[in-house]
């Protein structure tokens, strides 16, 4: 049994017609017909009922053809393994980020990266970072990059930047800020599981602020939802000061210049999971870019 004909068989299965499968495959239709009977001579079993010109899968066929669509499958893995040595010409990198990692902080190092790897395909999904965590335990992602704290003994966890994060409104804030101004305020808050909220709580939290006893105004799916509710006057807000810096800049937010520590934004990769060369790269990369954009404040 070759790559081959599990091609040819999966090709022949999905079209129900040789013809149109040795055309999908860029092969002639005798080329098509050869490989299939040589396949069930090898095993001894018919795949494919023909009647007339039609063809359909045996029950036997209907059986195999999972099992054919996986051992392809991890064919096709083994061979972008061996092409990696190739000094990383071709691959594809899986990420899923949280939304502000994605819509803000990632973008650049992924231009940059894909300038020097063309070769390489980037897909990007976007989650919160307990959505993130869950699809890379599932085996659906290489990495996940997230801002919220995530505890899981399978998921290896490396620290590759850091966000500042601002209070902010529509309103000026009030003279005095502390712990009482902060409880009695509305609050516009992102969903639960969002790194950005789970991260506002600790920080209120650690001012003396009860998260739980929170006046919540609106839970919102997504940073610019939530930046433009504040806007519009519906409470306060902590957000990230990426997400916050236009509307900073043209005035439609104030800050409430409150000191919060820095988060962290990690990358998550699963500890039983193989680490391509080329998401090492990317990595690296990024790694390197922080380094020289640190170099550069001192």
């Amino acid at each position: 049994m070759t790559p081959e004909q599990l091609r040819v068989f999966i090709a022949v299965a999905e079209e129900q017609h040789m013809t149109r499968a040795a055309a999908r495959l860029n092969m002639t239709q005798s080329t098509a017909s050869a490989a299939i009977a040589a396949l069930e001579a090898r095993h001894e079993i018919a795949l494919f009922d023909r009647i007339g010109r039609g063809i359909s899968l045996t029950e036997e066929g209907r059986a195999f053809l999972p099992e054919a669509r996986a051992v392809l499958a991890r064919f096709a893995e083994a061979e972008a393994m061996l092409a990696e040595t190739r000094g990383l010409e071709r691959g594809h990198i899986r990420l899923i980020a949280s939304q502000t990692i994605a819509g803000y902080w990632l973008p650049p190092y992924l231009a940059a990266f894909r300038q020097t790897r063309p070769g390489i395909e980037v897909t990007l999904e976007i989650g919160n970072t307990q959505e993130a965590a869950e699809r890379l335990r599932a085996g659906l992602h290489d990495l996940a990059l997230v801002e919220g704290d995530v505890e899981d003994a399978k998921l290896e966890r490396v620290q590759i930047g850091a966000d500042r994060l601002m209070l902010v409104s529509a309103a000026p804030p009030p003279g005095k800020l502390d712990a009482r101004a902060l409880s009695a305020a509305s609050w516009v808050l992102r969903e639960p599981g969002s790194g950005t909220r789970s991260t506002a709580e600790a920080a209120l939290a650690d001012l003396g602020v009860a998260p739980h006893a929170l006046s919540k105004a609106l839970v919102l799916p997504s940073n610019e939802a939530v930046l433009s509710a504040v806007e519009a006057g519906a409470g306060i807000t902590i957000l990230s000061a990426h997400v916050v810096a236009r509307s900073l800049s043209l005035g439609t937010v104030q800050d409430w210049d409150l000191h919060l520590a820095p988060r962290p934004f990690y990358a998550l990769r699963h500890r039983d999971h193989h680490v391509s060369h080329a998401t090492r790269d990317l990595l690296a990369r990024i790694d390197q870019s922080q380094l020289d954009d640190l170099t550069q404040t001192e």
